[in-house]
């Protein structure tokens, strides 16, 4: 007999608690009883059976990341213990437990993370490492522009940035009280995108060369800026576009300028892109992690069933780091 449990999962009317069949290993899949999982605006629309969701969502737990313990895993797995904590990313965190592939599963033994810090990170850690080193190909000494800033993936790609040894770190927010924080998290210069001259700001802080790599959580119309505020031969990340999916593209200033427009996603991956990408990153910023040099900061942590304040918390947009459901 099948086992339940609790979750938030997604319906017609949006974001609905109630009990669902435990989950079952897959043999390549790791079983975690959920300790805390990390909200993401995606969750908004996935809560609705929208945006990231697919088409057969319905009735399904939403939630892309989450920490806990391992209670079980699958015939193919290896390298894991009955009780080691982890974190993952995946689908079905908002869950008191959840499936994730082995290769989106990260140890954190031997780290001082909580569930609550740890439960943040899967999807920050990947998303802008492979924004800003594998695709922005970021080196020391390169200049960066992160709009969009203060959003979990931009502070996390500023951080980065700074490990990698950028000359020259600025992000972008609109809100004042936000671009105050941004220096703790490696930015030299906070920019409201809002104002007229932020664009000459970024040339003047780089003599007028353009920044070598923009990280773009915004995108909209911020495409064309965005090139214009690059230097020739930069490469521009597109990673999300909460300004809007369409808009104007100067193709000749693309071509002058020898740009790269290099567009991201985990939904067209395949698992095997996936683990390699969580290879790469945990390679490169593990020690980074257990000594507590990187990381982001919690604004609020709910129950799981205060999901739904939970959502119209972050609907509001005046949080700054994550947003946590503890289960």
């Amino acid at each position: 007999m099948t086992s339940s449990m609790m979750a938030g999962v997604a319906s017609a009317n949006g974001l609905e608690i109630r009990a669902v069949p435990r989950p079952e290993p897959e043999p390549h899949q790791v079983l975690v009883r959920v300790a805390a999982a990390g909200m993401n605006r995606a969750d908004l629309n996935a809560a609705k059976g929208a945006g990231v969701a697919s088409a057969d969502s319905h009735g399904k737990p939403i939630g892309m990341e989450w920490a806990g313990e391992v209670v079980d895993m699958g015939s193919d797995v290896t390298g894991f213990q009955i009780g080691e904590k982890v974190m993952c990313s995946g689908t079905g965190g908002y869950a008191e437990y959840a499936v994730s592939d082995y290769g989106r599963t990260m140890s954190i033994e031997g780290t001082q993370l909580g569930m609550e810090q740890a439960a943040a990170l899967p999807l920050a850690l990947l998303t802008a490492h492979d924004a800003v080193v594998t695709n922005g190909r970021l080196a020391s000494g390169d200049s960066v522009l992160v709009q969009g800033a203060s959003s979990a993936i931009g502070l996390m790609a500023m951080q980065i940035a700074a490990h990698l040894g950028a000359s020259l770190i600025m992000g972008t927010s609109s809100s004042e009280q936000k671009r105050g924080k941004l220096k703790r998290f490696g930015a030299h210069l906070a920019i409201d995108p809002a104002r007229e001259d932020w664009l000459e700001q970024v040339l003047r802080a780089t003599n007028g060369k353009g920044v070598n790599v923009v990280i773009d959580m915004v995108s909209g119309k911020m495409v064309t800026p965005n090139m214009r505020a690059s230097s020739v031969r930069g490469r521009i990340v597109n990673v999300g576009r909460l300004g809007g999916v369409n808009t104007e593209f100067d193709c000749d200033l693309h071509a002058q300028k020898r740009l790269d427009y290099i567009g991201v996603t985990f939904r067209t991956r395949t698992i095997d892109e996936i683990r390699e990408i969580s290879k790469k990153a945990m390679a490169d910023l593990w020690p980074l992690i257990v000594s507590g040099q990187l990381g982001l900061p919690v604004d609020k942590a709910f129950s799981l069933d205060e999901a739904l304040q939970a959502h119209a918390y972050m609907a509001v947009n005046h949080h700054f780091g994550k947003i946590i459901l503890k289960t």
